[in-house]
C-alpha cells in the first residue's frame, strides 16, 4: 500500500500533454545508448513503476503496449527519471534479447545523415518476420 501512495505522488508531478501523454525515452542502462522513443499515459507509467517493466501507450492502436509482449524483448526497468519540466520520461533499462526496435535492430536510432543522405548504421540482428511471424 505504501508503494501505491508513492506511485500516485510520482504521477501527480508529471506534466502530461493535452492528450494525456508524455514523451518517453528508453536508454540502455549499461551503455547509455538510446534505444527508442515512445509515449506513455498515466496508466502505462503507473504500470511501468509497479511492474518494473516498460509499458507504453500506442497512439496508432489507442491501447497499452507491453514492450516485448509479442517479441519477448522486454525492457526491465533499472531507473526512471523525469526532466526538469516533468514533461519527458527517461527509462534506463536492461533490454532483454538486445533488440529494442521492431526492425530487429538493437536501437530504433540506426539512421544517420551523411552527406545529405540517410545511411543505415546498424545491422538487423533478427529478421522481424522471425520475431513477429
Amino acid at each position: 500500500m505504501i508503494f501505491f501512495i508513492d506511485c500516485v505522488n510520482a504521477l501527480d508531478q508529471i506534466q502530461f500533454d493535452s492528450n494525456g501523454l508524455i514523451a518517453t525515452i528508453a536508454q540502455d542502462f549499461s551503455t547509455g545508448e538510446i534505444l527508442m522513443f515512445a509515449w506513455m499515459n498515466a496508466e502505462s507509467l503507473a504500470l511501468t513503476i509497479e511492474k518494473q517493466q516498460a509499458v507504453y501507450y500506442s497512439r496508432s492502436r489507442k491501447k497499452l503496449w507491453f514492450k516485448g509482449e509479442q517479441s519477448g524483448h522486454i525492457q526491465n526497468i533499472k531507473e526512471i527519471f523525469t526532466d526538469c519540466d516533468n514533461d519527458v520520461i527517461l527509462l534506463k533499462v536492461d533490454q532483454v534479447g538486445g533488440i529494442a526496435c521492431h526492425t530487429g535492430r538493437k536501437s530504433c536510432f540506426f539512421q544517420k545523415v551523411e552527406n545529405d543522405a540517410w545511411t543505415t548504421t546498424m545491422p538487423v540482428l533478427k529478421d522481424p518476420k522471425d520475431i513477429y511471424g
